[in-house]
């Protein structure tokens, strides 16, 4: 397992606004390097067998106008893609609605950046858990990217990822991406105090603390 401080430090996070026919929407983007090749990236974040490695099972199609699912998640919409440096689709979970756009950007030989923006509206959840309410979830998943990425031949093993999770480990990386999540608040303009209570009660959330 890759240690919980070095991969929070290697990930990129900020936030900002976006005005939305519906009103005004945040928008949340965590980004990281990896060593592999923009081809290579490109497959990793859109061949289903590849995303059930690093992320969740997958079905649907895969291409703009399909339908796809994500295993016990969100699941809705591809409605752009240009291979292969990004895709964009809507983030269906329940009866909410957000959008996420993916765009991979080589960054020198065999090292791609792949960021991701999640856009959102601004409402209660948003209120009392801040960007960490999704960005803990981001960061777990740009931690299965590279682990994939250190050993892509290798299965998804989820007994092992939930007895890391609760592990004393797992819980520090849930610590600090809710830490990071606070600060990048405070950079974008939150009062301290609640930026930090609002990572407080999203560390409770992911812990049952």
């Amino acid at each position: 397992m890759i240690d919980a401080r070095e991969q929070i430090n290697a990930v990129r996070r900020t936030l900002g606004t976006r005005v939305l026919e519906a009103g005004e929407a945040r928008e949340l983007t965590i980004s990281q390097v990896y060593r592999t090749g923009l081809d290579d990236m490109w497959t990793v974040v859109t061949a289903p067998e590849r995303i059930a490695r690093w992320f969740l099972p997958v079905t649907g199609e895969l291409r703009p106008g399909g339908r796809y699912q994500l295993e016990g998640n969100a699941g809705g919409t591809v409605t752009a893609c240009e291979r292969p440096r990004s895709y964009a689709a809507t983030w269906e979970f329940g009866d909410q609605i957000s959008w996420i756009e993916v765009e991979l950007t080589p960054e020198g030989p065999d090292r791609t950046r792949f960021s991701l923006t999640h856009i959102a509206h601004v409402d209660e959840h948003w209120g009392r858990f801040g960007p960490g309410a999704t960005g803990v979830g981001w960061d777990s998943g740009l931690l299965g990217l590279a682990m994939h990425l250190a050993a892509p031949e290798s299965p998804r093993d989820d007994a092992a990822i939930l007895a890391w999770t609760a592990s004393e480990d797992g819980t520090l990386f849930m610590k600090l991406s809710s830490d990071a999540w606070a600060e990048a608040d405070i950079e974008a303009g939150e009062e301290p105090e609640t930026a930090r209570t609002r990572a407080a009660n999203t560390y409770a959330a992911y812990t049952g603390g």
